[in-house]
């Protein structure tokens, strides 16, 4: 990543100093957007544009709080514009207000997603229906749903809040007071006991969702249209869309030019700008299931994409909630991670052979502490939750002594980092053995109480001790949902820990020298 930058500022450097605009060599040059997830899918779009105006639009995705956390740094400075889900992220991120111009491109409500059968059975296909209907659902063991991490992705924000907003009877705002209510605070962590699988990502979580074999998620509207396209075409069961009226939030979608006194960039922006506001791009993003024009219109949509037999009713006017002050949505969001949502139960398995000394050793010990130290952890939102688990296996050749911590003290937590700071790298490397002891370890973990994952990192190939055949005969036998997540660190390989990730719908994920990086990432995914 820091090589492409590198060669990013040379281009524009040289850019500036010839005085061209929008035009470039062989490819066209680079315009750097630092985007949420959930607009993966309109890089057709992108793609076009940048053919016209020879241009190479580069995404570089996101969760929603590394975006507001990235506004208010010097690196922000690396991308020419910044095009996260909602406003909120640029409003409480952007303290030195380097972001211009932004302008909403679409919309798009955050809703839940049920099988249709089941949102039949619900009552829910027929009439309103409101967030009390839906938590009395839950707390009936009837309902289970999906949805990513409040803390991490703008759509579980907004969720979220919408269930405040719906829970404290619609206010003219949510305040600080509010938010200690206790009825409140019990009928959230009630709503979100529902949650069965978490995400960092929209777009994941859709993927995640067509994977696997679920009941129902809360997600983008469009998110959901493109997972119902699949479902169908796969011969599966749609999912019907159920718009909560008093807790509905929608997306608005704002592309904002990074302002850094380039001509180059704020001209490339501009032309942008007004090609994906323009008629053809907007018609093009409905047909994508985004709502464009004014109050997230969709007249003369495509029944095929807005489907009424998905619940999208296109004559309706939806009203979204209005969103807290920015102190507000920081509190509830601290209280989401801190109290109400549902506790993780994770086992790391960490990679201490002898090819992790130096660098790789360095870079875990960080990385834990980062996760393990309370006050580090809430500056990205990932501080514990009170009746959290966290279980360390150290491995190499074999197993070490597993290491734990209840709950969320913060001295026994800076403790645990420190135990791990004090270990030394030494041996071989067997990655299956470690993790089929955290298998046994979750056995009789209650998975409704916990979201429970299972974190692998290594920098090596396994080359003793247990194989992937008795991994998965063990995971068979486990037979409950829990996703096992790896980190790619030095050599690793995948060819080995992708089958992990692919058995247990998990993930893989690539440090890229940077670990504290990888671990946040995978941290905001339970």
């Amino acid at each position: 990543m820091k090589r492409i930058l590198a060669v990013l500022a040379a281009v524009l450097f040289l850019t500036a100093a010839a005085g061209t605009l929008l035009t470039g060599c062989a490819g066209g040059e680079s315009f750097v957007i630092l985007s949420g997830s959930e607009n993966e899918a309109l890089e057709p779009i992108l793609d076009a544009f940048g053919r016209q105006n020879h241009v190479k639009i580069e995404m570089v995705y996101k969760g929603s709080v590394d975006i507001m956390n990235l506004l208010g740094t010097s690196t922000i400075k690396q991308y020419d514009a910044v095009w996260p889900a909602n406003s909120i992220w640029i409003n409480m991120g952007d303290r030195n207000h380097i972001v211009k111009n932004a302008q909403s491109i679409m919309r798009s409500p955050i809703v839940f997603g049920i099988r249709k059968s089941l949102a039949e059975e619900l009552g829910f296909t027929s009439g309103d229906v409101y967030v009390r209907d839906i938590l009395r659902e839950i707390r009936g063991g009837r309902l289970r749903f999906m949805m990513t991490s409040a803390t991490q992705s703008n759509s579980g924000a907004c969720a979220y809040i919408g269930f405040l907003n719906a829970l404290l009877d619609n206010p003219d705002e949510i305040t600080l007071e509010d938010l200690q209510d206790a009825t409140l605070q019990k009928d959230v962590k009630d709503l979100l006991s529902g949650v069965n699988r978490s995400s960092g990502s929209s777009g994941w979580l859709k993927k995640l969702f067509l994977a696997g074999d679920y009941d129902a998620m809360v997600n983008y509207e469009s998110m959901i249209i493109e997972a119902n396209q699949e479902l169908v075409a796969e011969g599966r069961e749609p999912l019907y869309l159920v718009y909560p009226v008093d807790g509905l939030a929608i997306a608005d979608s704002p592309l904002g030019m990074i302002d850094k006194g380039d001509e180059r960039s704020a001209a490339v922006f501009q032309k942008l700008t007004d090609y994906l506001l323009g008629d053809e791009a907007q018609q093009e993003l409905m047909n994508l299931g985004r709502r464009t024009g004014f109050g997230g219109s969709i007249e003369g949509a495509d029944p095929k994409v807005f489907n009424p037999d998905w619940g999208i009713d296109s004559a309706r006017t939806l009203s979204g909630i209005r969103m807290p002050d920015s102190d507000v949505i920081m509190a509830a969001l601290e209280l989401y991670q801190s109290e109400l949502k549902k506790p993780a139960y994770t086992i790391y398995c960490l990679d201490f052979s002898g090819s992790m000394s130096g660098g790789g050793e360095r870079q875990l010990k960080q990385a834990m502490a980062l996760i393990l130290t309370q006050s580090q952890a809430e500056q990205y939102l990932l501080q514990a939750n009170r009746d959290d688990v966290t279980i360390v296996i150290p491995f190499s050749s074999y197993p070490w002594d597993q290491l734990r911590v209840d709950g969320s003290d913060d001295n026994e937590l800076y403790l645990l980092a420190n135990q791990i700071a004090g270990l030394s790298p030494l041996g071989g490397t067997d990655i299956y053995s470690p993790a089929i002891q955290a298998l046994d370890l979750l056995q009789s973990v209650d998975t409704d109480r916990y979201f429970c994952a299972v974190v692998l990192l290594t920098d090596g190939e396994s080359n003793t001790g247990a194989s992937y055949r008795d991994f998965a005969k063990a995971y068979e036998a486990l037979d409950k949902d829990i996703p096992l997540f790896a980190i790619m660190l030095g050599n690793a390989s995948e060819s080995q820990l992708q089958p992990l990730a692919d058995l247990t719908r998990g993930s893989v994920f690539e440090s890229d020298g940077d670990l504290v990086s990888a671990f946040k990432k995978v941290k905001g995914y339970n």
